[in-house]
């Protein structure tokens, strides 16, 4: 392993450029879980391609190439293996590409990977004019962009990450090929295997000969989905941070477990689908244990890329430490935390301002017990869903009141939640930050700090700045106290911890001991 961290820089190099095959192959003989989901394998005395973790024999030099993207391997003709099944791999939810094309190309994956655009109404020459418009390029520049950073189109990016979220519900899950079509996008069970068996060269049903299908089932105790990070990560810091703010009803988390089980409600092509989820971590094999509900196996993809978003499973650290690590060197392993719902978390910012911890979660578990649904669940201590945008929308101001909200955040809440209802507002990982953040200010009682936190845990964007953060201060040497100047000369400083700034608030934060007087983040950070 020490071997691996000496080519370490190399490797980032090689991610950028692709002419260091040499290091790939260096990191594929020490199965190095770092650089998980960075590249593929492919075997050409075989035909098959792999993770750099595959725990196959190693395969001579001259019979490997390497590839970036899945979809180059597959395109090339070679199949996924089954051993290390590919489609586990971490995905990159961020990037700092240089050249414009690049970042084109990448933003248009991140759209791509996302299984809320694969059930897109338009069919796949409809989703890629959407995609295109989004980036505010033509169709055509999007296909030359696409064949010339990547060797693959548009539409065969989209059809690799579709038939592998189909071969994890084949392995991993009982549903009936019919629902796996569905939920991986495919207007028909027919093109669905005639996709399959072009591509794997066996139909879906053969990929199950010899499984037993009623040990997949997803209840207590059964098999669970299997999602793979790359180390390090902290994850009884992550769950530390989501046990000090969990609402009873709605969610139980156990950092000494490292298990999380929670209540959800996920919109998915004009439906409403509701359910619970357990999720475990097993740090020595980098994987998420991940049970659902029967309810939310029809989109059980869709629930699985927002898990993966809740625990911060596709973060580089590599990548991040880099840029974090001489400032922070205790903090290599801290993630940002995400959410399943944007909603539920912009609602429990709001709650969150200027009190304590434990004071907001009173109003929110309030706020669940009086306007959330409830819903029966085998797992105790889960029976209700976070309140809908629609009933905080129309509720009567009266009776938020009596919760103990005052006026100003009830107007807040509910100007949030009609805009979220209307459509006016997009809280997920895909929405414009800065457009976002802009929108949110303009809202009666959020302001610039609760508008970046927001951004930060539900937009998902990697570099939130949260004005006035008062252990953000001290981390640079600052003096709160001194107001505007200090803001100014903390913007100015903190450039050197971009485009990284939420990792470095995650830091900040788990290093200020002792809480400011009269200081948002420690006690009132939501």
């Amino acid at each position: 392993m020490a071997q691996c961290g000496s080519y370490h820089h190399g490797m980032h190099t090689m991610h950028r450029t692709g002419d260091d095959d040499d290091a790939r192959y260096r990191a594929l003989c020490s199965h190095d879980a770092r650089f998980d989901g960075r590249f593929f394998v492919a075997v050409t005395s075989t035909g098959i391609y792999c993770r750099p973790v595959c725990r196959v024999r190693t395969p001579r030099r001259d019979n490997c190439r390497f590839f970036d993207h899945a979809a180059q391997a597959e395109h090339a003709g070679f199949r996924p293996c089954l051993r290390c099944r590919p489609e586990l791999a971490p995905l990159d939810r961020h990037w700092s590409a240089s050249d414009a094309s690049g970042i084109l190309v990448r933003q248009a994956t991140h759209w791509l990977n996302d299984p809320r655009h694969w059930l897109a109404p338009e069919g796949s020459a409809g989703r890629m004019a959407v995609l295109a418009s989004r980036l505010g390029v033509s169709d055509r520049h999007l296909r030359r962009l696409f064949e010339t950073q990547l060797g693959v189109s548009p539409l065969q990016a989209l059809l690799t990450r579709q038939l592998l979220a189909a071969k994890q519900l084949l392995t991993d899950t009982a549903l009936p090929v019919a629902q796996v079509a569905r939920a991986s996008g495919f207007a028909s069970t027919r093109r669905f295997n005639a996709a399959f068996q072009s591509r794997y060269g066996l139909n879906p049903t053969q990929l199950r000969r010899g499984q037993d299908t009623r040990a997949t089932q997803q209840r207590p105790g059964a098999a669970p989905v299997k999602l793979s990070w790359r180390p390090p990560l902290d994850a009884k810091a992550l769950l530390g941070f989501m046990a000090a703010r969990q609402l009873p009803g709605l969610e139980v988390v156990d950092p000494m477990s490292l298990s999380l089980q929670r209540t959800v409600r996920l919109h998915s092509g004009g439906q409403v689908h509701t359910g619970w989820l357990a999720a475990r971590f097993d740090t020595d094999s980098h994987r998420l244990l991940l049970q659902v509900s029967d309810s939310l196996h029809p989109v059980l993809p869709s629930v699985i890329w927002r898990v993966r978003a809740l625990f911060d499973l596709d973060a580089d650290p590599a990548a991040i430490n880099r840029v974090l690590h001489d400032h922070f060197p205790g903090g290599d392993g801290l993630r940002v935390p995400g959410v399943f719902d944007g909603f539920e978390l912009a609602v429990r910012a709001v709650l969150g301002q200027q009190i304590t911890v434990a004071a907001a979660r009173t109003l929110a578990v309030r706020l669940l017990e009086r306007f959330g649904d409830p819903i029966e669940t085998p797992i105790a201590g889960l029976h209700r869903l976070f309140p809908s945008a629609e009933a905080l929308g129309c509720a009567d101001p009266a009776s938020i009141g009596e919760l103990g909200i005052v006026r100003q955040r009830q107007a807040a809440i509910q100007a949030l939640a009609r805009a979220v209802a209307g459509g006016e507002l997009d809280l997920n990982d895909q929405a414009d930050p800065m457009e976002t953040v802009r929108r949110l200010e303009q809202l009666p009682g959020i302001g610039p700090w609760t508008a970046q936190y927001i951004a930060m845990r539900a937009l998902r964007w990697p570099d939130a700045w949260l004005v006035g953060d008062v252990a953000l201060h001290q981390a640079l040497g600052l003096d709160h106290r001194l107001g505007a100047a200090t803001r100014r000369e903390a913007a100015r400083l903190a450039t050197a911890w971009q485009p990284w700034r939420s990792y470095a608030t995650l830091r900040a934060w788990a290093g200020c001991h002792a809480p400011c007087p009269k200081s948002p983040p420690l006690e009132t950070h939501p």
